[in-house]
C-alpha cells in the first residue's frame, strides 16, 4: 500500500493502480486493508477522470467492507472496476505465497 501511495504522489497512476490491485488481493480478508485498497483505486480513478472506475469504487467500498466483515469475498479478485466485483480470480504465485504465510500465522486455510 505504501508503494501505491508513493506512485500516486509521484504521478504514476498506472503503477499506483497495479499496486492497489495487488494490495486488494492481499488485504481483502480484512476490513481496513480492503477498504484502503478501494479508496486508493477511487483516488486513481478520480485523478484519471475515469467515471467507470469512480462509480465502480463507490459501489465496491461499502460492499467490500461488508464482504470482509462477514467473510464473503471473491478470492483473488483484483478489485478494479474493469472486473466483476463477484468474480474469483487466479492469485499470482508471489501473492499466493504471502497469503499462505498469513493463513498459517492466523490458523486459517490459505486462499
Amino acid at each position: 500500500m505504501q508503494r501505491a501511495d508513493e506512485h500516486l504522489r509521484t504521478g504514476d497512476d498506472a503503477a499506483a493502480f497495479r499496486c492497489y490491485e495487488r494490495a486488494h488481493v492481499l488485504g481483502q480478508r480484512y476490513v481496513v486493508p480492503h477498504l484502503r485498497s478501494h479508496v486508493g483505486m477511487l483516488r486513481v480513478g478520480w485523478r484519471r477522470r475515469d467515471l467507470r472506475e469512480i462509480i465502480g469504487q463507490l459501489l465496491r467500498i461499502p460492499g467490500g467492507v461488508v464482504g470482509s466483515a462477514i467473510g464473503r469475498i471473491p478470492v483473488g479478485n483484483s478489485g478494479g472496476a474493469n472486473v466483476s466485483a463477484f468474480q474469483p480470480m487466479e492469485i499470482p504465485p508471489d501473492l499466493r505465497a504471502l497469503l499462505q504465510e498469513d493463513a498459517q500465522d492466523d490458523g486459517k486455510t490459505p486462499a
